[in-house]
């Protein structure tokens, strides 16, 4: 079977929270998929990619590697994918960092995404650069701040920590409201977009994948050495700014990329075959065919890992004073 032939095999759980998802989890069944099925939970960390379209190369591999066919099950939001792993609606799933620790008593890490050779990435905090942006991250008090979802550790809870480092009040933010600015949470496209587009949105906070291509490259120069040494972004940083250029406010330490998971009681032999050949995709095979449009995957490859690599996302939590179940 050719890459990209099977994208319209789907189900799409659409919510804005997760009890909307609980309440359509009905419709994906509540067994397991099956020694011949397995249910890939897919979320969209960008409003504007066909993420079933983008992840075909993975599912044709791990096909061609175990006896299995691969069935992707959308959510909307991280906490829907949460909820789909909890009420054991799919066997493997596309997390955010954040689930490492979130759903640590549902799934199990199978490995962390590598970006051409990076296991780390980073978030940005942006403005625009024109005579009414900001100068420094203390000038965000009282205005609008674009934000990623609210489970998103990129674009939301570390940015959150760089505020409250910076010594904005952030209130009870995400899981509730901040009281030094107005967050508006969504995704990394979108809270980019809302930037360049919208003159009231003073600030973006988003991974560097979606901002550092509108920031010059030597701004990263002159703010963080990690992210030159580190970023999978860093060679492309600049490359959009004839596009809209933004204007770097803060770079946050190196994050663990987010990684694959199986859910815990997923007792199926094939489960090991399944996560060996997630394990074992190159660069190659995660490539699609030549003449594919869309967006390519976003990692290289998936490097064996624990819940123990994502010790630095509960160190988050602690600093913001939340629990997983406040945000779910």
């Amino acid at each position: 079977m050719s890459k990209g032939t099977r994208v319209d095999r789907r189900t799409v759980i659409k919510s804005t929270g997760a009890a909307a998802a609980f309440g359509l989890a009905g419709c994906t069944g509540t067994g397991g998929g099956g020694a011949d099925e397995v249910r890939f939970i897919l979320n969209p960390a960008e409003a504007d990619v066909d993420i079933t379209a983008q992840y075909q190369p993975m599912f044709d591999h791990i096909e061609s590697e175990a006896d299995v066919t691969v069935e992707a099950v959308e959510t909307a939001s991280y906490a829907a994918t949460l909820q789909e792993l909890r009420r054991d609606g799919g066997e493997v799933a596309d997390t955010s960092p954040s689930a490492a620790v979130a759903a640590s008593d549902a799934a199990d890490v199978i490995g962390i995404r590598v970006a051409f050779g990076a296991a780390q990435y980073f978030s940005l905090i942006t403005t625009t650069p024109d005579e009414n942006g900001v100068d420094s991250l203390a000038e965000l008090e009282g205005e609008d701040v674009a934000m990623g979802a609210t489970l998103s550790v990129s674009g939301t809870l570390v940015p959150l920590t760089i505020l409250q480092d910076a010594g904005l009040d952030v209130g009870t933010a995400p899981d509730g409201d901040a009281v030094d600015f107005n967050a508006q949470y969504s995704d990394h496209s979108t809270a980019r977009q809302q930037l360049i587009e919208n003159p009231s949105v003073a600030a973006a906070t988003t991974g560097a994948f979606s901002t550092a291509p509108h920031v010059p490259q030597e701004q990263f120069d002159e703010m963080s050495q990690d992210f030159v040494d580190i970023s999978a972004e860093y060679d492309g940083a600049g490359s959009a700014t004839d596009e809209a250029e933004l204007k770097l406010l803060a770079v946050s330490d190196p994050l663990p990329r987010a990684p694959l998971m199986s859910r815990s009681n997923w007792d199926d032999p094939v489960r090991e075959d399944v996560e060996a050949a997630i394990l074992g995709a190159t660069e190659e095979d995660l490539a699609h065919e030549e003449g594919y449009e869309g967006e390519e995957l976003w990692f290289t490859g998936v490097e064996e890992g624990s819940e123990e690599d994502f010790a630095p996302i509960q160190q988050v939590l602690d600093e913001l004073g939340l629990e997983f179940e406040d945000l779910e």
